[in-house]
């Protein structure tokens, strides 16, 4: 069998993958809170817990829990998406003790001390001023507020300067009581330890956590479609984002729409976009076509930038290419490569222990199982020509797609 599971009497699941050529031990919480589950008030406050997580528990100062793991040549590390935190290290075998061991005590002894809120929001205020500075991160957290609206979705999970000045010690407490829920934390191990052993490690930490039940219910957002939104900005190029809602995480189409996204712009050099925009014409530096999927919905964007001269002409060719995979099926050799490289660039992420490790967790919560690569690649090869153009003409119909450009500021419109 693939991979381990326990769950304790608290209903936190333990979830093992033994892996052998190795000496080090990944592990993490996965925990199903992230910044959709935030109201208005508190819009930040997941971003804001993961930085104070490392800032001090009942038993450590935050000198005390850098150093703990540094000091033994291990990593700690934690992140924040939509709808997870995860806080996760990477050790030796022989201090995987020591590692469950601090990452039970930062994900639920923290005791967010004031002084240290007060330096961890200047940082984050910072961390936001840097994110504003850079127009590609930008465009693709202003589109999500393009297709989800005023959703928790379309919110940015650094939060708005507002929130994270008023945000103090209470609301910390009272957002992870009304949100934290141990039948949905998986604690994910990968590493040469054996299921007993890591069992037996892990339980000395975890079935001592109190169970927690939260009634929470995410609201389903209704997307906008057919949006044209042009801003005015101080960079020097035009970038633009193109997109839509798109599959869930439970959605059988999915894994097609993945393969199709990677066709159009996906990490490799021969993705359709970037021989047409980049290869054939010189007009980006670089363009990805990305897809999240989340628990009831999911966003599909395009994002690249150019000079504002060839921004309609970019566009044009974009829209040519998703029409293409509207109206031309691919060709059986085409089918044959794109999923034999979209295995690839998944084999590949699987050999890093630590995404694999981060994956696990994510799928146990998600979908209540974890797929091995095998079932994927068999979801991949089963799908047709025929399969994937019907997700395309679905997906990618012209006047559902909503824009968003940003227009270089220049001297000309500051005259109007």
């Amino acid at each position: 069998m693939d991979y381990q599971e326990h769950s304790f009497q608290n209903n936190i699941r333990l979830v093992h993958k033994q892996v052998n050529n190795t000496r080090v031990m990944h592990c993490g919480f996965i925990i199903d809170i992230g910044s959709r589950d935030e109201n208005h008030k508190q819009l930040g406050i997941a971003h804001f817990w993961e930085h104070m997580a490392f800032k001090g528990t009942s038993k450590r100062k935050a000198y005390h829990i850098i150093s703990r793991l540094d000091s033994v040549g291990g990593e700690l590390n934690a992140f924040t998406t939509k709808e997870k935190v995860f806080f996760y290290a990477s050790v030796l075998s022989e201090y995987f003790d020591m590692a469950v061991e601090l990452l039970t005590d930062i994900t639920f002894n923290s005791i967010f001390p004031e002084k240290q809120i007060e330096r961890e929001r200047i940082v984050i205020l910072d961390e936001m001023a840097m994110y504003l500075d850079n127009p590609d991160d930008a465009i693709q957290d202003e589109f999500d507020a393009v297709v989800f609206g005023d959703h928790s979705l379309g919110h940015n999970i650094l939060g708005t300067t507002d929130t994270m000045k008023s945000i103090e010690r209470s609301d910390f407490l009272t957002f992870i009581g009304e949100n934290l829920n141990t039948e949905h934390i998986v604690f994910s191990v990968v590493g040469p330890r054996s299921f007993k052993d890591t069992l037996k490690v892990s339980g000395k930490y975890l079935k001592h956590i109190p169970g927690h039940h939260s009634v929470r219910s995410r609201v389903q957002p209704i997307p906008k479609h057919g949006q044209k939104i042009t801003q005015h900005k101080n960079f020097g190029r035009a970038y633009c984002a193109i997109g839509k809602d798109a599959y869930s995480v439970k959605d059988l189409e999915r894994i097609p729409f993945f393969m199709l996204t990677n066709i159009l712009g996906g990490p490799a050099m021969n993705s359709r976009l970037n021989l047409s925009l980049r290869e054939k014409y010189g007009y980006v530096y670089s363009i990805d076509a990305l897809y999240s999927s989340y628990s009831d919905t999911g966003i599909f964007g395009i994002y690249f930038g150019t000079e504002k001269k060839y921004l309609n002409r970019s566009i044009k060719i974009v829209l040519s290419e998703l029409k293409k995979l509207r109206e031309q099926k691919l060709g059986s050799l085409q089918l044959h490569k794109a999923k034999q490289q979209i295995k690839g660039q998944l084999a590949i992420s699987e050999e890093n222990n630590t995404n694999l490790m981060l994956m696990m967790g994510r799928s146990l919560i998600d979908l209540d199982r974890i797929d091995t690569l095998d079932f994927v690649f068999k979801q991949i090869d089963s799908q047709s020509a025929r399969s994937l153009a019907c997700i395309a003409e679905e997906m990618f119909v012209e006047n559902q797609l909503n824009y968003l450009i940003f227009n270089p500021t220049d001297h000309e419109h500051h005259q109007r």
